[in-house]
């Protein structure tokens, strides 16, 4: 049964960041999704702070479905540029708009703790990345979306792509702990069933 709008996306609880509210990118996500056949499953917490993880990201794909389901949730989630790319003033108006935020590679702080201190002096803030960096299969990922989280004292919310179902999950939140290394195989060992376009996460 293809899904209708009302059960294509999930209920965004209250104190999730939301962008400026907008009829037509909402219907336009939610559309997207339908035509797709995506739905999503799962519960959004209802946090104003916290670190998103996405993953299998195998596909460019993945890029139209999240960020229709990000449009259909009316969603604030930010992820970070370079900020060289802001140097072109049509570009760098549109990665605003997409919730792309600057960061100096180069600075002395480094981009952990930019992006940790973006969180904490924030009143709402979701920071958004894909933990294995890149659409081929790694046998690490990266562990910068870790230490922002420890760095800013926030969970992380965890999302997935299962496209044999066509459906975009959300699992409970992941608190952290001291240990990095089990932390990483903990939340690595939960993505193992979810299968994205091209491979899963083992």
């Amino acid at each position: 049964m293809t899904p209708t709008h009302d059960d294509v996306v999930l209920p965004l609880p209250p104190n999730a960041p939301r962008v400026k509210p907008n009829r037509f990118t909402r219907w336009l996500g939610r559309t997207i999704l339908k035509l797709g056949g995506w739905r999503m499953v799962g519960q959004i917490p209802d946090i104003p702070r916290l670190v998103l993880i996405g993953a299998p990201h195998s596909s460019n794909w993945d890029g139209l479905w999240g960020f229709s389901a990000k449009l259909a949730l009316g969603v604030d989630i930010r992820v970070l540029g370079k900020d060289s790319l802001f140097r072109i003033p049509v570009l760098g108006y549109l990665l605003k708009r997409l919730g792309v935020i600057p960061v100096d590679r180069q600075a002395a702080q480094g981009v952990v703790e930019q992006a940790a201190a973006l969180i904490r002096g924030s009143e709402k803030f979701w920071y958004g990345l894909a933990p294995e960096g890149t659409r081929k299969r790694v046998e690490r990922w990266k562990t910068g979306f870790w230490k922002i989280a420890r760095a800013a004292d926030v969970p992380v919310l965890r999302m997935y792509f299962h496209y044999p179902d066509r459906v975009i999950g959300f699992g409970p939140l992941f608190h952290l702990s001291d240990d990095m290394a089990a932390d990483m195989a903990a939340i690595r060992a939960w993505y193992r069933p979810w299968m994205g376009k091209n491979r899963g996460t083992t």
